[in-house]
């Protein structure tokens, strides 16, 4: 069975306020995987909270582009953390092959700065990224042709829907490049709104993971409107229904 973690993104509120309570409570409901982001503004939290739980973090979000990266590479490696993923790279940056071509360049170099900590580096899509063209082909395609092996990616399944994708045959084109997949359902409003748990919306959800069997599946709500642990709950028993 795949690996199925989660992105504390989706608590964001509540680990503000008590993040130990918040990991205590996704290592209740049976998780042993979290997706921190903000390595470096949470390490002092994540130090003690992620062993005190059980829990570790094979990725993790952090920018990295502009950032201090020999920071957050450090505190990755301290903290056990694989893969240092890169959130955000703006909607301006994909609209042609020389703003692309520089995005790469750039991942490119902290991936080398990243292997001196023995920590990788991915990156993690938004919708624009896939609804951008450049000779019939998105630019988040044409972006992962440029990154060097070492880089992995990971999919935002729902922002590649929304994007306009088919996200399993995404999945399916970039292979082993996928490292981890964001779990994500609802009705494909850029503006994150309408989500619901895994398996009641617009996106292939049981398409999408058996697309991407290798990956890391990573359950993930940027807004919910009910109750977030039992959103979660929700997506978490709909993945491992699916799963032999």
């Amino acid at each position: 069975m795949s690996e199925l973690s989660v992105q504390l993104y989706s608590v964001r509120d509540k680990f503000a306020e008590d993040p130990g309570a918040v990991l205590a409570r996704l290592a209740e409901m049976g998780f042993k995987h979290v997706e921190p982001y903000g390595v470096l503004e949470n390490l002092e939290t994540l130090r003690a909270g992620l062993p005190g739980n059980g829990l570790s973090a094979p990725t993790a979000h952090a920018r990295l582009i502009g950032a201090d990266q020999q920071a957050v590479f450090a505190a990755a490696a301290e903290l056990g953390i694989d893969v240092v993923i890169d959130p955000y790279v703006g909607d301006e940056h994909w609209q042609n092959a020389g703003d692309i071509g520089a995005t790469a360049d750039a991942l490119n170099a902290a991936a080398k700065l990243a292997a001196e900590h023995g920590v990788r580096v991915g990156y993690h899509n938004h919708w624009w990224e896939l609804r951008s063209r450049l000779d019939g082909r998105s630019a988040f395609e044409v972006f992962a042709d440029q990154l060097d092996p070492e880089l992995v990616l990971e999919v935002d399944t729902y922002w590649a829907t929304a994007g306009g994708e088919n996200a399993p045959e995404l999945l399916r084109r970039l292979g082993g490049r996928v490292h981890a997949i964001h779990v994500k359902d609802g009705g494909l409003e850029t503006n994150a709104t309408g989500q619901v748990p895994a398996g009641q919306g617009q996106v292939p959800v049981a398409d999408v993971l058996a697309a991407a069997p290798q990956a890391l599946r990573v359950v993930e709500f940027d807004q919910y409107a009910g109750d977030i642990y039992e959103g979660i709950a929700a997506s978490r028993a709909f993945v491992l229904g699916l799963e032999p």
